[in-house]
């Protein structure tokens, strides 16, 4: 497997560095919590998917300050010899509790929280908000993707379209980590394993003196791995070229795998499409479908009776183009052995280092989740956070993706469809223990 390439500890706010020193200087060492959660911010988002935790904890095993880091803050003269002494020598060395990736959790629930000299923890804000919050962000997307596409495969074809390197290769993890069965970033199937999946382009097409012309090449030179775009010219005619290719691909005991639409009315062209194949005797040929698709528009061609056997989502998710954001952030909820909250309007935290304990029927579909005390013990609730991290050093192998996505849909098909809505905001129960509830009036 590729290493992805760490952040290191400049991947951070000024503020984030200027305070560090301002703690160095004071002597301010005792250690803090922090707690990393989603306020309530969009009425559409009715869950999250945990994402994002491995590239954390690798990160924080890795944590140091090169030499080439120091020289840099040496040389905008904020800072005193003797901070960037320490820190030659700052590793992380605190604890981390968080949810398993895949985990489904709700605003206002704990995704991590670190425990650990204050500098230390401090310094891991801004990393921790953008890491956990864009994976986090693109794996709740692609899980309405998921659940509006009822059983129907789905590719992440985003790359070309995301803001960046990074975010594509980030987008295509979290999007196989919520139930895509694939994506078309060869790079990302490289890091991560997932199963790459592509067609052509109609400059392919366009390359040829003839769309069937084209078929029959592309056929020839990948005859076990050939879907056609047929949309070119004209959908219903690329329909019939594709068949005909296909007829003879039969005769050399090859088969054509599948067609893709890219423009039109989805929906009335592929039940024409699936027509032509069918007449044809190309029953197992797969209709697919590309070309702005997101949980809405799988949902309006699904309800639309398309024929669609699977689909290629691209920007929109791969953007999260109708909640660009999570709110997030990273709050001090104790320190130096006392409990500590931020009573802002609006913005207000809950003290004290926590744990989500999860009720369910005897089926196993989840009922509610109380938010407690760490030390809390609840005999019919099933506590979410796990540590992961003790003295700086991960305490377990990272799971498999494929095992990721596994965790995923179990605690998917666990949540009740009315939570799944992509239209309707139904807000899941989310409670207080009365211990965290009374914890609050004295902090």
């Amino acid at each position: 497997m590729t290493t992805v390439h760490r952040a290191g500890p400049l991947f951070t706010d000024l503020y984030e560095l200027t305070m560090a020193a301002s703690y160095y200087a004071n002597r301010v060492f005792a250690p803090a919590t922090f707690s990393l959660y989603i306020r309530p911010y969009r009425a559409e988002r009715n869950f999250f998917v945990a994402a994002g935790l491995e590239q954390v904890l690798d990160e924080l095993a890795s944590f140091r300050f090169s030499a080439q880091d120091l020289n840099y803050l040496q040389t905008t003269g904020r800072f005193a010899a003797d901070f960037l002494a320490y820190l030659t020598q700052l590793r992380f060395s605190g604890q981390v509790y968080a949810l398993p990736e895949g985990t489904i959790f709700f605003a206002d629930e704990p995704v991590i929280e670190i425990t650990a000299p204050i500098i230390e923890a401090q310094l891991l804000e801004t990393f921790l908000l953008n890491t956990v919050g864009f994976q986090t962000m693109i794996a709740s997307k692609a899980a309405r993707c998921f659940h509006a596409a009822a059983g129907r495969p789905l590719i992440d074809f985003s790359l070309r379209r995301t803001q960046g390197r990074d975010a594509g290769i980030k987008v295509a993890r979290s999007t196989f980590l919520a139930g895509f069965e694939g994506t078309s970033n060869v790079l990302a199937g490289k890091i991560y394993g997932i199963p790459v999946s592509g067609t052509m382009a109609h400059s392919y097409i366009s390359a040829f003196d003839s769309e069937l012309e084209a078929f029959a090449a592309y056929a020839d030179t990948f005859p076990n791995h050939s879907i056609f775009l047929i949309d070119t010219y004209n959908t219903l005619a690329g329909a019939q070229n594709a068949a005909a290719v296909a007829k003879e691909m039969k005769q050399r005991g090859q088969a054509l795998i599948g067609v893709r639409l890219d423009s039109g009315d989805m929906a009335g062209l592929s039940r024409k499409v699936r027509k032509i194949l069918d007449d044809a005797g190309l029953h197992a040929v797969k209709i697919f479908a590309s070309s702005g698709f997101d949980e809405f528009k799988i949902a309006k061609v699904v309800s639309q009776g398309a024929r669609i056997d699977a689909f290629g989502v691209g920007t929109k998710v791969g953007v999260s183009a109708d909640a660009p954001y999570v709110d997030i952030v990273y709050k001090m909820v104790r320190f130096n052995k006392r409990n500590v909250r931020k009573l802002s309007p609006g913005k207000s935290t809950l003290a004290g280092e926590k744990q989500v304990f999860r009720k369910s029927d005897r089926e196993g579909r989840y009922l509610e989740d109380i938010i407690g005390l760490r030390n809390e013990s609840m005999q019919d609730g099933r506590p979410l956070l796990e540590k992961v991290m003790a003295d700086g050093k991960i305490l377990r192998a990272h799971p498999a993706l494929q095992a990721v996505q596994e965790r995923f849909k179990k605690n998917f098909s666990s949540l009740d469809d009315r939570y799944k809505s992509i239209e309707d905001h139904i807000a899941y129960p989310v409670k207080l223990s009365r211990r965290l509830q009374e914890l609050q009036k004295t902090s």
